[in-house]
């Protein structure tokens, strides 16, 4: 008998789904997602292709896919389809999500062998929230035509270095030293190579450590930088600071609409992620790096700003750490060039688990690891390294944590409402305290900068043609 948790709670089955389970008399219950199912027991679909065709893969939502594994499995290099190809066929069907159902597509079906060691198995419906639970002699009379293979890595045994930072030169050095060993590029240097740090990034950091800089200081560095001069203008002139009257200078920028510690964070900000280059392979359906900067810093400034002022961090240094957040994605791509297409790919696969699981297993770090040590090594403020370090441990309370947490806060509610690449987490209440924030305080200060997207969106354009 099949049957529904909670009927009138429940949406529908898309038509296609109920028809199809009618059609091969599969015993099921319909139940809501939550956080109480075993992921091990979660099928996880992915559709993969090459030039030969596509073919549907399932494995446990406790592991991660290793396409490395699947190539030797199969011979044959598969990645994930394009999201332009697969949308159309969801369309048709009137499915928002990949069911895991190898009988919804005549492609080949590969589904890791695991799955069979569990009593029961919720499979993904095609209707966001909502799966369907099968027992395991249901779903193995589904397979009749699928292939088994052992091609995915359990996560509890990748543990990326979430809380060791002291142990963050020696993992980056290993992983250089390991992918040299293995030859998956011609030529690796044997110590990090570092990427030179931009003239107007030193001199602007020369200035944030000098007690006597002034307007007219901050105002001459940027404006030898034609490119950042135009982004200053630019910013004070946008919409999103509705400045009075229309903004002629650097200065003029500086004095009426933005200040001198807001210009001099953004100038650093600037400066510095200008000194690498956005890496051309990107997953798909990624937001633009600038896109996630910018909102990410317009948020960390609104909820700064909310935040009683004898608990409240520098609203500079805080705006300068969302700007910067995911810095270690372009070291990432600088220091590991040819792997990075690698990353890409796995985190297309595994579109249920953090960059950091995939980062770890295959390079044995993160770029969170990368990102702290190379602000460290380029002598950034102490502040700065630890928010970019901690910005995924929303219980940290370390030295300087304030800026680790207004970056995770940021970022976590900016999933929620899309705006950020990301797993969507529950937000403890912890850190709503910690920071001395209400939840409803927090989400005001999300809406009032996604009321102003188009403004942000501008600013964001503008930094990726600059480059």
């Amino acid at each position: 008998m099949n049957l529904a948790v909670g009927t009138s709670a429940v949406p529908e089955l898309p038509p296609l789904i109920a028809k199809l389970l009618q059609t091969l008399d599969l015993p099921y219950r319909v139940c809501h997602e939550n956080n109480g199912s075993v992921p091990a027991q979660r099928v996880q679909a992915v559709l993969l292709d090459d030039l030969i065709g596509a073919v549907l893969v399932l494995y446990p939502r406790d592991h991660l896919l290793d396409l490395a594994r699947l190539e030797e499995l199969t011979g044959r290099q598969l990645a994930v389809v394009r999201q332009a190809h697969l949308q159309p066929m969801l369309d048709r069907h009137e499915l928002h999500t990949l069911p895991s159902l190898p009988a919804i597509t005549s492609s080949p079906c590969i589904y890791e062998e695991k799955l069979l060691g569990q009593p029961l198995l919720l499979l993904e419906s095609g209707e966001p929230g909502l799966l369907l639970e099968v027992s395991v002699e249901a779903f193995r009379s589904l397979l009749s035509k699928a292939s088994a293979g052992r091609f995915a890595v359990p996560l509890e045994s990748i543990r990326p270095n979430l809380d060791r930072p002291a142990d963050d030169r020696v993992q980056i050095a290993r992983a250089v030293q390991s992918f040299t060993a293995r030859r998956i590029r011609q030529r690796l240097e044997e110590t990090i190579e570092i990427p030179p740090l931009a003239q107007t990034a030193q001199k602007v950091i020369k200035l944030r450590v000098s007690p006597e800089a002034t307007i007219e200081d901050i105002t001459s560095v940027v404006e030898t930088d034609p490119a950042l001069a135009a982004q200053v203008i630019s910013w004070a002139a946008s919409p999103y600071y509705a400045a009075p009257g229309k903004i002629r200078s650097v200065e003029d920028a500086i004095v009426r609409v933005l200040g001198f510690d807001l210009v001099i964070n953004l100038a650093l900000g600037l400066a510095l992620g200008k000194t690498l280059s956005l890496p051309k392979d990107q997953p798909q359906q990624a937001k633009p790096y600038w896109q996630q900067a910018i909102y990410t810093a317009a948020v960390i400034e609104g909820l700064t700003r909310t935040i009683p002022r004898a608990q409240r961090p520098e609203i500079g240094l805080s705006y300068l750490a969302g700007l910067l957040h995911n810095f270690g994605y372009l070291v990432l791509a600088y220091v590991f060039p040819p792997h990075f297409s690698l990353i890409c790919r796995h985190l297309e696969a595994n579109p249920h688990l953090s960059h950091s699981h995939v980062e770890q297993h295959l390079l044995g770090i993160t770029r969170e690891q990368i990102g702290a040590w190379l602000m460290r090594y380029w002598s950034m403020p102490e502040e700065l390294c630890t928010a970019l370090r901690f910005q995924h441990d929303p219980y940290y309370q370390g030295e300087h944590a304030a800026y680790a947490n207004l970056v995770c806060l940021a970022t976590s509610l900016l999933r929620q409402h899309d705006q950020h690449d990301g797993l969507k987490d529950e937000i403890p209440e912890v850190l709503f305290e910690r920071l001395g924030l209400t939840r409803k305080k927090a989400e005001e200060a999300v809406s009032r900068v996604l009321e102003a997207e188009v403004s942000l969106r501008a600013l964001a354009q503008q930094c990726n043609t600059d480059r």
